[in-house]
């Protein structure tokens, strides 16, 4: 059996992690580089990174972190954000970077999806999918989630894995922040009907929400944000208690 992993999120603005409700109502986190570095030492599996206004600004992520978390961790990460041409992503895997994730430009131009991942191999193209319910319907939202689309989000999320896209990182909106719990009848349905791992974000508050969204959900990996930036769970002891209810991690 694959082992779960533990993925922090940081939304970086501005040089800064920040963290929100719903993706609003942002406040300061911490420097990004230290928190990486600490979440390495912490026991993390892996980081992600997003650049959180890179699309709305429509300006590129910044190269000069990447090669500062490169330089300071030893844990694969991700990062997202303004990415929209092979060059982009060229640039971050030589900064450093493990994987990349894209989203709105994926949307825009789903052949990138293809393009990215006959260059560098699905390994490290990481889809992530930002999506809401509307009237019992899941409904795909682009540019940081301030634009609805028309897509489908399980129907986008198949043809994600028929391009090449070698994970997908599904964020519920409405659990965003909320700290209630993940969208595990979504993530359940993802789940069933691709065959590439799914990573669940969004909803995050307590250690049964992560044991929930592993165990109802069938998620693959689970990535939180604020819970960890301010120390209310505990990576470590997070991954004991779901050891404890049989949910193979990494110790």
């Amino acid at each position: 059996m694959l082992a779960k992993r533990i993925i922090p999120c940081l939304d970086v603005k501005n040089g800064r992690t920040v963290k929100g409700v719903n993706f609003v109502d942002l406040i300061d986190a911490g420097d990004p580089v230290q928190l990486a570095k600490q979440y390495a030492k912490m026991g993390a599996d892996e980081l992600v990174f997003l650049d959180i206004s890179a699309t709305i600004e429509q300006r590129k992520t910044m190269l000069d972190m990447v090669f500062q978390v490169a330089e300071q961790v030893n844990i694969p990460f991700t990062v997202g954000g303004g990415i929209s041409s092979v060059k982009d992503v060229d640039a971050l895997l030589k900064c450093g970077a493990d994987k990349v994730s894209i989203n709105s430009s994926a949307i825009k131009r789903p052949e990138l999806i293809n393009e990215l991942s006959n260059k560098f191999g699905n390994q490290c193209i990481v889809v992530a999918i930002d999506a809401k319910q509307i009237d019992g319907e899941w409904i795909v939202y682009l540019a940081g989630g301030t634009i609805s689309t028309q897509l489908n989000l399980f129907d986008w999320a198949k043809e994600v894995e028929q391009r090449g896209a070698g994970e997908i990182l599904f964020t519920s909106m409405d659990n965003d922040g909320t700290k209630n719990g993940f969208a595990n009848d979504a993530l359940c349905r993802l789940s069933e009907e691709l065959h590439i791992p799914i990573i669940a974000s969004g909803g995050a508050g307590t250690v049964q929400h992560f044991i929930d969204a592993l165990q109802k959900g069938n998620a693959d990996a689970v990535l939180a944000a604020s819970v960890f930036h301010f120390g209310e769970i505990r990576i470590l002891e997070l991954k004991k208690e779901l050891k404890n209810n049989n949910i193979e991690v990494r110790l």
